[in-house]
């Protein structure tokens, strides 16, 4: 999910959950910071088994598409699929819509609702950039060793993906497509793979009991995909086949492929996804996160979420079956972690939005890229924009960074005023301290702002990465 700004409804993309309209007078742009300023809200909900969101047409006018996923779930009539209010102050207008909204829909909360994991006040380290899949029990003790000895110890651990055990079904493939299977293997186990059972720890419990005692880590959380992995589960194996999977192939709407082309959907559509039957979903994440919690885990990020808005065909509708699974999620968080213990990820589709109950921190935007130095602006101007929507349902997550890197004190300050998690993805000993001492305490806490980030009223509809003149620095006393 991304920003865009425009005139006129023709300049509304496909696949809008969020439209914010600005009444400007005659006196032109300066007028929108008047309390005469008026503005409007039109959100896109669910709607039953049915979902909306807004587009423009050719014809400048505003377009409604209401959809359920599945062929055989239709509908003659949208009865409550938009909301629309208005006000004089955005945020405030945001805010009061979103709590009304929760309320009448009764399907998700607003975040002042739920409660707030308590790791958001440490500084955190995750494994993804710094190992990729190659994540082993050394290079963990590696990484955090050296933050701590930098003067910066992290007391929040993401091991991210490369600790389960995968299979790869694909064998034979043009080379062309290689890259593409990365995204079709299948979770076979709920267990830990060999990489962490061996001589360097006996097994995940070593390790997770090491992590905390030797270098003071409080918590500490285990990625996993929504679907088990990102091909979903491998209904060959012994451990998978009590959850019924089922190979089926994603259908993306017309929105989708209008807006993105991306690997990992293509890689699915033409490999298929191994998915859960939804009445044994709460038992599949229930023996998962039990295991999880009994070798000392703390919680988790569930990544891969929004591959359910292109799963709906023989389910009942993409709506049905994300809420089955999010309900499932979020029961299973409850009964086996501690306040709340969850960041969803990939989740930006609104069946997961307005399907989150409980669910308080959501990813914001795009991963941190840090090879694109193109994309280094886009990620923070993503983050604050997307947080408007986000931060009245979710404590926005704005993903890792690096603290070596030639963007590593624009992202850094982005971080401080996120009004979420600060945690970093350093290869082990590659780190600036200079940048990473202004954001974290020596014992480890950060000073998380109160709310959200969000952009300013006065550049709510301005493009600030393509305008080539949109600078501002607040600072918040």
């Amino acid at each position: 999910m991304i920003p865009a700004t425009g005139v006129g409804a023709a300049a509304v993309p496909a696949e809008t959950q969020m439209l914010l309209l600005e009444y400007r007078s005659e006196a032109g742009p300066a007028a929108a910071t008047e309390r005469g300023s008026l503005y409007a809200l039109v959100l896109p909900v669910l709607d039953g088994g049915f979902r909306a969101s807004l587009q423009g047409s050719p014809e400048d006018e505003l377009q409604f598409c209401f959809e359920s996923g599945d062929p055989d779930v239709q509908t003659m009539e949208a009865v409550d699929a938009v909301f629309v209010n208005s006000g004089d102050n955005p945020f405030k207008l945001l805010k009061e819509s979103i709590k009304m909204l929760s309320k009448i829909k009764g399907t998700f909360s607003h975040i002042e609702d739920k409660e707030i994991p308590s790791n958001l006040n440490w500084f955190g380290w995750c494994t993804w950039d710094a190992f990729y899949k190659a994540v082993n029990p050394s290079g963990i003790e590696e990484g955090l060793q050296s933050l701590r000895e930098g003067g910066v110890p992290p007391r929040f651990l993401i091991i991210d993906d490369g600790w389960q055990e995968t299979v790869d079904e694909i064998k034979e493939v043009d080379e062309a497509l290689r890259e593409q299977t990365v995204f079709a293997q299948r979770l076979a186990d709920l267990k830990e793979n060999h990489k962490f059972r061996g001589e360097t720890c006996k097994n995940l419990e070593d390790l997770v009991k090491t992590i905390k005692e030797k270098h003071g880590v409080k918590c500490v959380y285990m990625w996993h995909a929504l679907l088990g992995y990102w091909g979903g589960t491998l209904a060959a194996s012994k451990v998978m086949k009590k959850y019924n999977p089922k190979l089926v192939y994603p259908v993306q709407s017309r929105g989708n492929v209008a807006n993105l082309r991306d690997i990992a959907m293509d890689s699915l559509e033409k490999f298929g996804v191994g998915i859960v039957d939804p009445d044994k979903i709460y038992e599949f994440y229930n023996d998962q996160h039990s295991y999880l919690s009994s070798v000392g885990v703390d919680g988790v990020k569930v990544d891969v979420q929004n591959v359910l808005e292109t799963l709906g065909r023989g389910f009942g509708g993409r709506v049905a079956v994300t809420r089955k699974y999010q309900q499932a999620l979020e029961e299973s968080i409850a009964q086996n972690f501690k306040t709340n213990n969850l960041i969803c990820c990939m989740s930006h589709n609104s069946d997961s939005i307005f399907s989150a109950l409980k669910s308080a921190v959501a990813r914001a935007s795009e991963d941190f890229m840090p090879r694109e130095p193109t994309l280094q602006t886009l990620h923070i101007a993503s983050v604050a924009f997307n947080s408007l929507l986000l931060g009245e349902i979710f404590i926005p997550d704005w993903d890792m960074f690096h603290s070596k890197h030639e963007s590593a004190e624009f992202h850094g300050a982005a971080r401080a005023l996120s009004g979420g998690g600060v945690y970093v993805s350093d290869k082990p000993g590659v780190h600036d301290f200079s940048v990473l001492k202004k954001l974290v305490l020596p014992d480890g806490s950060i000073l998380r702002a109160r709310y959200a980030g969000r952009p300013t009223r006065d550049c709510l509809f301005t493009d600030p990465v393509m305008d080539g003149k949109s600078c501002r620095w607040i600072v918040q006393n």
